[in-house]
């Protein structure tokens, strides 16, 4: 069967190992208890090819009773995988790491990215390999981190005695609720459910509506990796019907979102006592100091505002320029402008592609209109075919402008000229957004001072906004975001301390023989479960010779 045209995603199910993700009308099935189901509603989304602006496939709509299901299944399942060894849940994530990376698989869900977001063809296998090797450094880091605990003895605190005993671990939260955005929609996914399922917990993802394809391959490696049924479901549905519904289901523990500020805000609002991690978009602000490497920055600017057409949240939002080097740096990144190509994602050379909706495209026009209405002067010219926007700087925006505070999520730069680098870090911080930003500075004691000044989750010195590497910490301020993600953020965020506080009978000042002396008059059944333990923990710290003989008793 040949769905979405020459889509290597959509190809004969006979040579296709993705072809049982595919209903026989052509519909996306969901994926929940270990099997790719059709929704019972009989009803389907249509998923529209950014540059086409047609749909090219269409996703089963799940049913409020489907989604109750695969929540329950998820809480069933994950009480067994908390119980599987470590070594076992990393060697999981390895194997369907390994899988995701196979030729076959990999084509099969860059294709998608391509079809479905219109992600440049080099961005989109980018992204897989990527993805891949985040779950591989996902099970090294979490043997790291959940294979130690913390040990307390109680008279470090004034008034105890050395009588009580405290052992904390980490331990999951439960089920995991996975909502993912439409730009980077395998790795940003990838990046909470590995952490999830390293530390033990059941996912169930809610994919974008524009992205869901993309997803529901990656989902199958996972499949096809062997993990159990109905620890991880991805779950199609129509947000405006069912989005709260999940957001709000008594069974999720934990919800880890990308996305929009407002639907962050509300999910946050609704979602009642339960961690969040989220991340709500920015407006990241590059400062360009007088002394700044201009080539340098105009690079940046380049790559950090027009990747993947400017739809990143970390993607330059405006630039703050000082007025005695502005002149120059735009004249530097309008001539690295004009370089740029526009035209398909499919093309390896593509710059600018398609932005993901015809209702995006209008909001930058929108942006892009007030600011020509309110004196703002377009380096290239405004000009626009379908989704397709072309690559604009935009000179002399004033704080009067809505370019200079909202997020275009487009291949769209205002450059704002200060006279005095407080100016720019008051825009700075400013904001309701605090992502990230940037100061491009070759005096080292400036990048400093100032990257101490802005309020943002993270400021790079001399480099464009980015999220990444991955296990980097990544976190936003102010409607930013909550809370904190990277790899290793992420697997302590996901789980919960438990704490076991053994009462010992009496005193004790030294770990092993002596305890055990002193219990040796002691009932063995009020006794064993004392110097059990710390028999263990000195045959780690101190491998005495008496400690066979007590291991004897």
């Amino acid at each position: 069967m040949s769905i979405g045209g020459d889509c290597r995603c959509c190809v004969d199910e006979e040579i296709d190992a993705f072809g049982e993700i595919v209903g026989g009308n052509g519909v996306f099935k969901y994926y929940a208890d270990g099997a790719w189901k059709i929704s019972s509603s009989e009803e389907s989304l249509p998923v529209i090819n950014p540059t086409s602006r047609e749909p090219f496939v269409a996703i089963t709509a799940c049913t409020r009773r489907e989604v109750n299901k695969a929540f329950h299944s998820a809480k069933e399942a994950q009480k067994s995988w908390a119980k599987t060894p470590l070594f076992k849940r990393a060697e999981m994530l390895h194997k369907v790491a390994g899988v995701m990376k196979e030729k076959k698989n990999m084509e099969a869900i860059a294709e998608c990215l391509i079809k479905e977001v219109a992600k440049p063809d080099k961005d989109a296998y980018t992204e897989v390999v990527r993805s891949a090797d985040l779950l591989s450094y996902t099970a090294e880091e979490g043997i790291r981190i959940l294979s130690q605990g913390k040990f307390l003895v109680s008279d470090s605190f004034p008034g105890n005695e050395r009588n009580k005993v405290c052992i904390s671990s980490k331990v999951p939260l439960g089920i995991i609720l996975a909502i993912p955005p439409f730009n980077y929609p395998v790795n940003l996914t990838v990046s909470k459910i590995g952490p999830a399922l390293i530390a033990g917990n059941a996912v169930v993802i809610k994919p974008p509506t524009q992205g869901a394809v993309s997803t529901l391959h990656m989902i199958h490696c996972f499949h096809m990796a062997g993990f159990p049924k109905g620890l991880i479901s991805c779950v199609t549905i129509k947000a405006s019907e069912l989005g709260d519904y999940m957001t709000t289901h008594p069974l999720v523990n934990c919800i880890s979102f990308t996305g929009g500020c407002e639907t962050g805000i509300s999910i946050s609002q609704k979602a009642g006592m339960i961690p969040l991690q989220m991340e709500l978009g920015g407006k990241d602000a590059m400062i360009v100091l007088e002394d700044a490497d201009l080539d340098l920055a105009a690079t940046n600017i380049i790559k950090g505002g027009f990747s993947y057409s400017g739809q990143r949240c970390t993607a330059v939002k405006i630039v703050l320029a000082m007025e005695g080097i502005a002149d120059a740096l735009v004249s530097k990144v309008n001539a690295q402008i004009a370089k740029l190509k526009i035209g398909p994602p499919e093309r390896i050379d593509t710059d600018i592609v398609d932005v993901v909706s015809e209702a995006s495209a209008d909001f930058i026009e929108t942006l892009v209109a007030d600011a020509i209405d309110s004196g703002a002067k377009l380096c290239q010219g405004w000009k626009r075919r379908g989704n397709k926007i072309w690559p604009l700087l935009i000179d002399n925006v004033t704080t009067e402008m809505r370019i200079a505070w909202e997020e275009p999520f487009g291949p769209v730069i205002p450059v704002m000229r200060i006279k005095s680098v407080e100016e720019g870090i008051q825009h700075c911080n400013s904001s309701k957004y605090g992502l990230q930003g940037c100061v491009f500075t070759k005096d080292i004691n400036k990048a400093i001072l100032v990257s101490d000044a802005m309020e943002s989750g993270t400021i790079q010195i001399n480099a464009a906004p980015a999220r990444g590497p991955d296990h980097f910490p990544f976190q936003g301020i102010r409607d930013s975001g909550i809370g904190s993600q990277g790899v290793t953020n992420s697997i302590n965020f996901m789980t919960k301390i438990k704490t076991t506080v053994i009462n010992l009978p009496s005193a004790s000042y030294s770990l092993g023989k002596i305890l055990f002396l002193e219990l040796k008059g002691l009932a063995m059944e009020r006794a064993f479960p004392c110097f059990q333990l710390w028999v263990i923990m000195s045959t780690r710290n101190r491998k005495g010779s008496w400690m066979p003989e007590i291991l004897k008793l």
